[in-house]
């Protein structure tokens, strides 16, 4: 399979997932959460989150970051992926992350001007490397792929 294809897959698993689960470390240790995200393009990863919870903290002090994302269900061949790259916040409102935020979770968007964020902010993750897990056409095989800065 081409570069191309293993892109399209890993689109695929961004599009139909729902929940990433994110694994930060901060001084106490290794942390994971589950977060919904939405997505670009590039790839890069985008969610809301409360500044002051601990993944949050974590990523201000520690931008390496590690994510997984799954879309099979049981008795499904395994379709996923496993990402690391930086994360970092972002400031600003960002109406087009909340159209497509609030989109994925079945509400309607909202006003132009509306505080989406409600005091959260934005935090967006680069993939710097991306692991696909597709049992159907690799078996056990992870396809490893490094993103071009």
């Amino acid at each position: 399979m081409d570069e191309r294809w293993i892109r399209e897959r890993i689109r695929e698993v961004l599009d139909r997932g729902y929940f990433m689960h994110l694994a930060t470390s901060d001084g106490a240790g290794p942390w994971v959460c589950t977060l919904i995200y939405v997505h670009d393009d590039n790839p890069r990863l985008y969610w809301m989150s409360d500044p002051n919870v601990r993944h949050s903290k974590a990523i201000s002090a520690n931008t390496r970051v590690a994510a997984a994302i799954t879309v099979s269900g049981p008795k499904e061949p395994n379709l996923g992926i496993q990402l690391s790259g930086t994360a970092a916040r972002i400031d600003g409102a960002r109406y087009d992350l909340a159209v497509k935020h609030l989109t994925k979770r079945g509400h309607p968007p909202p006003a132009e001007y509306a505080d989406v964020l409600q005091g959260d902010a934005w935090y967006v993750l680069t993939p710097a490397a991306i692991d696909l897990i597709d049992e159907q056409h690799f078996g056990f095989e992870k396809q490893h792929f490094i993103l071009k800065s």
